[in-house]
């Protein structure tokens, strides 16, 4: 069942980012030909007034079809108007545009949704793994009023909390920083438990995987009590960070760490899967993360994608006459050539985490 929500949701986006070219064509008067879900031959269409309507069968993207978009397209003479280059720069650039932002705007939606039920840490235990320093020490309910004498009175939520693991990972074990070894020092911990302060001297254990040493517990949330200005800055928040991270992923796809970085479909579909197991606020949270990526990633500026066509389009409009076919043809070439490599390298990472440690969506 995850697997069909998986591909409802990414069909969706999909439909959502070729209906914001379809709309905006149709408002700026060109003519659409066809109006598709996936590539390739087609399995299923309908054709309502001028428009073909259809799923292909290569389950991978989808498009929309304008009228005039390749120089050997005929279009009647009594339609010739209303082919894309016959329309001004600054609507070729509104359609093109139109699916990238319908992308965005939907991840903003999503996650102003979610801001209203954000929650954030707070210093209460939550949860003590088992078999972990933590095990014999704490208790759920605990409340950690300081670490190492250390209490960050002046932080709260997530501040505080990171704050408080900076200082347990400061211990360090004896000589190599190997998974399991316990630090050379103590962290002391000051807990409130029934209303009584009690001291906690336990040694941390350092976590290959966290890269960093652990005492072994989680800590508890609250609710944020956001209000509409508040969600709306936390979509903000989330939606810049994530902006940020795709460019610089992308800038310095030359650099091993970044490479790594980067996941295919099969990647995503993976973590979505695992996502979906922990909760509907987390599967839609991711959902909005892969619109925005989808509306970021079809901006950068080559061709095939949507900023390819946005960047031909300035071209022109600097020059003050049209870009030869020609060029475009060999840009639109070398493009397609980075598209390919680019998914061949998500998929060979996508491969590389299935068969290794997994995606760690948890």
């Amino acid at each position: 069942m995850n697997w069909v929500l998986i591909f409802l949701g990414f069909s969706a986006l999909v439909i959502l980012h070729e209906a914001g070219h379809f709309f905006a064509a149709k408002a700026t008067g060109m003519r659409v030909e066809k109006f598709f879900l996936f590539f390739g031959p087609k399995l299923v269409s309908v054709k309502r007034g001028e428009t073909e309507y259809g799923i292909a069968c290569i389950p991978a993207g989808g498009f929309v079809k304008i009228s005039g978009m390749h120089p050997e397209d005929k279009l009647p003479p009594e339609e010739e108007h209303r082919g894309y280059y016959e329309q001004p720069v600054w609507k070729r650039i509104v359609v093109i545009g139109a699916g990238p932002a319908v992308n965005i705007v939907l991840a903003f939606a999503i996650l102003f949704a979610l801001g209203f039920s954000v929650r954030v840490a707070n210093r209460t235990v939550e949860e003590v793994r088992p078999d972990t320093p933590a095990a014999a020490k704490l208790k759920p309910g605990d409340t950690i009023l300081a670490v190492d004498g250390r209490s960050y009175r002046d932080l709260t939520g997530q501040d505080l909390v990171d704050r408080f693991r900076e200082e347990i990972g400061s211990h360090e074990c004896s000589g190599k920083q190997v998974n399991g070894c316990l630090a050379a020092t103590p962290v002391v911990l000051t807990v409130r438990r029934d209303g009584e302060v009690r001291r906690i001297v336990v040694k941390p254990e350092y976590s290959a995987a966290a890269k960093r040493a652990l005492v072994g517990f989680g800590y508890g949330s609250e609710s944020a009590g956001y209000g509409a200005s508040d969600a709306a800055g936390w979509a903000a928040d989330q939606m810049w960070f994530v902006s940020t991270r795709t460019v610089a992923v992308f800038a310095r796809l030359f650099e091993a760490d970044k490479r790594e970085e980067v996941s295919g479909v099969v990647g995503v579909s993976a973590v979505a899967n695992e996502t979906i197991e922990v909760g509907t606020k987390e599967a839609l949270f991711l959902l909005a993360i892969v619109s925005l990526s989808l509306g970021l990633i079809n901006l950068f500026p080559f061709l095939p994608l949507d900023g390819g066509h946005i960047f031909w389009s300035l071209v022109e409009k600097v020059r003050g006459r049209p870009v030869p076919y020609r060029v475009m043809e060999r840009a639109g070439a070398l493009g397609f050539v980075l598209v390919i490599m680019l998914f061949f390298l998500g998929l060979t990472n996508d491969i590389g985490r299935l068969t290794g440690g997994g995606f760690n969506a948890r």
